[in-house]
């Protein structure tokens, strides 16, 4: 998803951080907790382990420890051969976000249950078990970067080496080759699954991970943004603005705001008009700017109105370049509502329908509670692992400003996930993404895999998916569902037979 308490005493010191001592490459690792379940997946009863614990990060000139990195692992019972079981490593975004999302969402045997469009129940909020979890596909293992969860560095002054890009790829990437060393697994089918800036970061783990000698199976991208120039708002970068478009539209279809012609088209025929508009012409609108004759303009403003549900005068008023707060706030404003960030089917209703911007994302808002208590009380009392800490679900742990590790303004792994796919041909990678996520839109994930300078039968690697839903698509039960069914369909097809 895109974006230190003090240290309390432990119920369980085997469970929780101690002091880092003068010599940290002496300190004793802290045992994991361990313990069995069992959960109904895919019609069919599973028995597993979920190993819970630290995994100390050291310095790998000196061996001092620098960090400790939570995680949450669950392996299927039963399995005769280990090395013919696939692994896959989960990592949710932020940058500053835990593992939280991706493991009560989807992939783990048990889910916060939500409504089934995804809208928020009301509290007490609820775990229950995920038929649709991929456990019966791969052992799963989810992982807290630093600064979120449970995960701290040593001491504050190691902040710095976790808190950036290449930071957190490099601890990461730590993370897996230690994981592999301590549970004999170097022979498992790898995968990794990430989620929004947790794409940012498998991308760049996929060539970091190669370079290491630990080759991957398949990776797959949930709401992919790996080029933060096609999302970020700026000056004199046009991108975003264009990229964005076909999910205004699809935001204004499903709020019922176009036309009655456009509005009885189905959703697929929509985009596809919306997408050739942004590309044929919005993007040479934009690049011409003051120079494009008055009557030319009127008509690109008019065509603009038309699909993404805003009025004439608002749309020229802005110069054609509406961002998505403007958006957000104006779309709905006849009816006092603000639309979704993460998930624009989701309305919200501010102090004052007046202002530029909504005051919250709705979307935040109906997720966050839910899926905070009912983490807080699997993890105690289900896996037994105590402790005072605050897990940090997203914000709170990361100390100090990121560092992009860029000179232009923009973050991007999208050519290390290239390299990676031309350094290992049987790479395979997953693409999934929801019409209407306005976080990371559709169109610039779609965008981005057409910049990856592949020849075609490395192209032939990448697989796509499209949810009618937001950010989190699997909030929605359909999509959810669905989810599922095309990532059986990808292991099974990036595992030899």
């Amino acid at each position: 998803m895109l974006v230190l308490a003090a240290v309390g005493l432990a119920q369980n010191p085997a469970a929780s951080p101690s002091p880092a001592a003068p010599h940290a490459a002496a300190e004793k690792d802290e045992p994991p907790v361990v313990t069995k379940h069992s959960a109904r997946v895919g019609g069919r009863v599973l028995n597993y382990t979920v190993t819970t614990g630290f995994m100390p990060i050291r310095n790998p000139q000196t061996q001092v420890l620098e960090g400790r990195i939570f995680y949450m692992a669950y392996q299927l019972d039963g399995v005769a051969d280990r090395s013919k079981r696939p692994l896959m490593f989960s990592f949710n975004g932020g940058p500053g976000s835990a593992s939280v999302w991706l493991h009560l969402g989807a992939l783990g045997p048990k889910r916060v249950k939500m409504l089934d469009d995804g809208m928020m129940p009301p509290p007490p909020y609820q775990l229950v078990e995920n038929d649709h979890s991929w456990l019966d596909l791969t052992d799963l293992v989810f992982v807290d970067p630093v600064g979120t969860g449970y995960s701290r560095p040593a001491k504050p002054e190691f902040a710095a080496k976790f808190f950036s890009v290449n930071g957190d790829i490099e601890s990461n990437g730590e993370f897996i080759r230690m994981f592999l060393v301590r549970n004999e697994r170097w022979s498992s089918p790898l995968f990794l699954v990430g989620e929004s800036y947790g794409t940012t970061r498998v991308a760049g783990l996929s060539n970091h991970l190669f370079e290491r000698g630990i080759g991957l199976n398949g990776v797959a991208l949930v709401s992919m943004v790996t080029n933060f120039q096609s999302i970020r708002f700026a000056d004199y970068n046009d991108t975003p603005l264009v990229m964005i478009f076909p999910s205004y539209a699809a935001t204004a279809w499903y709020h019922k705001k176009l036309s009655p012609e456009l509005q009885r088209k189905p959703l697929q025929e929509l985009l596809r008009e919306a997408e050739a508009f942004a590309v044929k012409e919005l993007a040479p609108a934009l690049m011409r700017g003051d120079r494009m004759p008055a009557n030319e303009r009127n008509a690109v403003v008019q065509k603009y109105a038309s699909y993404s549900g805003l009025s004439p005068t608002f749309v020229a008023n802005q110069n054609m370049r509406v961002e998505l707060g403007e958006f957000n706030k104006e779309l709905l404003r006849d009816r006092r509502l603000t639309t979704g960030r993460l998930d624009s089917r989701f309305t919200g209703i501010d102090r004052d329908a007046g202002g530029s911007g909504p005051e919250f994302d709705p979307s935040m808002t109906a997720i966050r509670p839910p899926y905070t208590a009912t983490l807080n009380d699997y993890v105690r009392r289900e896996l037994g692992f105590k402790t005072d800490l605050e897990y940090y679900i997203l914000g709170g742990g990361i100390t100090q400003p990121w560092n992009w590790n860029t000179n232009n303004g923009w973050a991007d792994t999208t050519q290390a996930l290239s390299s990676a796919m031309r350094k290992n041909p049987y790479m395979k990678v997953f693409l999934a993404s929801g019409y209407y996520d306005m976080a990371t839109p559709y169109f610039a994930a779609d965008y981005t895999f057409a910049s990856l300078n592949l020849e075609p039968e490395i192209r032939r690697n990448i697989s796509t998916a499209y949810y009618e839903a937001g950010h989190m698509m699997y909030i929605e039960v359909g999509s959810l569902r669905k989810l599922k069914d095309d990532i059986r369909t990808f292991i099974n097809g990036s595992v030899p037979k």
